[in-house]
């Protein structure tokens, strides 16, 4: 199948030549004949396999057919996303599907002044990418209006409910007008997005597009069992491979981000942290120079990940290992992107082997454990946080079948195992 085959107008079709797109992924060729058709659409598919684009091109492909070209046009389509990154990344494709569509499109997030944001609203915008806080704050203020809207996008929705919005979004689908089209997109399906998309779709097709394992076949994995107090040595024993050029790394909190900034800037490893404590011009600077190789090493916490879009990224690295086991799923993604390689390697002490036993259960097989390094596991018991054993008393759990037990094999070949081939 191609794009030509998809029934679009020569407007879109010419955009998406110029950006080089001529096959769709399996997303956008099951959800773009359904959107086209107006019908409800329930899809899940997980990150890194073209889901912008699934639902950007039916969307410019339907208004553009029905715009007007009054200078006060309204909101036709929203898309709701949970973060900046991803709603800046959103509103870019529909600027670069719709070049030629004469179709306005806007976005508007928190942590920036809200000046040039209302400046472009009252210029009137066809298509407006939003996050849930900035969007009712500027309902509240009466600069949006949603009485108009057609098309409503919720993207990323597992990642909304995570984050809290659930209160934010029954507030939006209360005043949207009750005669639309709905899409909704998420890389996971649990019960709580399940309930949630009941209360939003009407009689929708559904599409799951996922390979037979949850992650990307083409990311090669791999884990090491360190103690806590030598993730730090081993990250930059491990950044001393000169074929890893740029890397992305992960940590569960901020004030975690900013240890091991410090820690690789330390060491002359440039890097930069982005998390939820950065101002948006700091965020998108670090995400600039990260995607420009000026910044060799990008660490971010979970949140503030989502979005982030960058080509040829070949490592992800888990410094810390998520206590969700989705959360890895959406990590790793960030690699090994549309169908390119990449690899994951996973820094896990003995806490959280718990946490590997869930992600290895979700993924159904387990990550090859990389045992010839200079940090090895030593302390295999150590004290749990209370949370940690409030957690695995509650669920009646007995110790995790992962072994971190290995002998100490000092190899300076000892990541050629998880090194990409070329």
């Amino acid at each position: 199948m191609t794009f030509n085959s998809l029934n679009l107008t020569d407007p879109v079709l010419r955009s998406l030549k110029e950006e080089g797109y001529t096959n769709p992924t399996p997303i956008q060729s099951q959800a773009i004949p359904v959107a086209l058709k107006g019908t409800d659409l329930l899809a899940c598919a997980q990150t890194g396999t073209g889901k912008t684009a699934a639902f950007a091109v039916p969307i410019l492909e339907i208004l553009s057919k029905n715009q007007s070209r009054d200078r006060n046009r309204k909101i036709r389509s929203l898309i709701v996303t949970p973060t900046r990154e991803l709603a800046i990344q959103i509103d870019e494709s529909f600027q670069n599907y719709g070049r030629y569509t004469g179709l306005n499109t806007a976005v508007i997030f928190g942590g920036v002044n809200q000046k040039s944001q209302v400046k472009k609203l009252k210029q009137g915008v066809d298509i407006l990418t939003a996050t849930p806080g900035r969007l009712l704050d500027l309902m509240n203020q009466g600069f949006i209006s949603l009485s108009n809207i057609e098309i409503f996008v919720l993207d990323e929705a597992d990642r909304m409910l995570d984050m809290g919005f659930i209160h934010d979004i029954k507030k939006m689908l209360a005043v949207l007008p009750k005669k639309r089209q709905n899409l909704f997109f998420s890389a996971t399906m649990p019960n709580e997005i399940i309930k949630l998309s009941n209360s939003i779709l009407h009689n929708p097709t559904k599409i799951e597009v996922t390979p037979e394992s949850p992650t990307v076949d083409a990311i090669q994995q791999g884990l090491y069992f360190v103690d806590k107090g030598n993730k730090k040595n081993l990250l930059i024993d491990v950044l001393q491979d000169d074929e890893i050029k740029s890397a992305l790394v992960f940590t569960r909190t901020k004030h975690g981000a900013n240890k091991v900034v410090k820690l690789l800037n330390g060491r002359n490893i440039q890097a930069e942290a982005i998390h939820g404590n950065k101002s948006q011009s700091a965020r998108q600077k670090a995400l600039g120079n990260f995607k420009d190789q000026r910044t060799r090493v990008l660490v971010a916490t979970d949140i503030a990940a989502r979005g982030i879009d960058v080509d040829e990224l070949h490592y992800v690295i888990n410094y810390e290992i998520p206590n969700i086991p989705e959360t890895y799923v959406h990590r790793i993604g960030r690699t090994g992107r549309a169908g390119s390689d990449g690899t994951a390697l996973s820094f896990c002490d003995a806490v959280e082997k718990e946490y590997l036993r869930d992600i290895e259960k979700l993924i159904g097989k387990k990550i090859p454990v990389i045992d010839e390094h200079d940090f090895p596991l030593q302390d295999n018991n150590p004290p749990q946080p209370a949370k940690q054993q409030s957690r695995q008393s509650h669920k009646n759990r007995g110790k995790s079948n992962a072994n971190g037990n290995s002998k100490r094999k000092k190899s300076s070949n000892s990541r050629k195992r998880v090194r990409r081939h070329h």
